[in-house]
């Protein structure tokens, strides 16, 4: 049987797995559909909050302004997925605290472009799955799921955590 382990440890190992992924599918609601979207996060705070940039013009940002609940997913390093309540941000100083050269290029202009905002994601739970040997994972997966077996469920490759 394999030992429980604690939110703390939980936190910690989404965090560690989140800081893997560059990139991540956000998922707004449009009309009652979800609609997903890649994007690139700018800053990961400690309590798994995340930042991203964009430009205030798109759709969304409208679809933020008329339902602020998201989920953003991860699967470059092990999987996560994160839900939340997403809000548009426009402090100058955040934004030339987080700009780089990288997103510039991206955007094609510069982080003082009125145009320019961030969206913060303050995460309220994540369920992840992590490991180092993402192929094993499935496998394993697919064989508790088949076999109906138990046994053999490493609590630590996959977890809720209440954030």
């Amino acid at each position: 049987m394999t030992e429980k382990i604690s939110n703390e440890e939980k936190r910690q190992r989404l965090y560690d797995l989140l800081q893997k992924n560059d990139i991540a599918m956000l998922t707004t609601i449009s009309d009652n559909k979800l609609i997903s979207r890649p994007m690139s996060y700018k800053h990961l705070e400690d309590d798994a909050d995340l930042w991203f940039f964009t430009l205030k013009d798109t759709d969304k940002t409208d679809e933020i302004e008329k339902d602020n609940r998201v989920n953003v997913s991860f699967s470059k390093e092990g999987y996560a997925s994160v839900s939340g309540t997403i809000h548009i941000v426009e402090d100058e100083t955040k934004k030339k605290e987080l700009w780089s050269k990288p997103m510039e290029a991206f955007l094609h202009t510069s982080y003082d472009d009125p145009n320019v905002i961030l969206l913060k994601v303050e995460a309220e739970s994540a369920e992840y799955w992590s490991t180092d040997q993402t192929v094993k994972t499935v496998i394993d997966g697919f064989k508790r799921l088949i076999q109906g077996d138990e046994k053999d469920k490493d609590e630590s490759m996959n977890d809720t955590v209440e954030l």
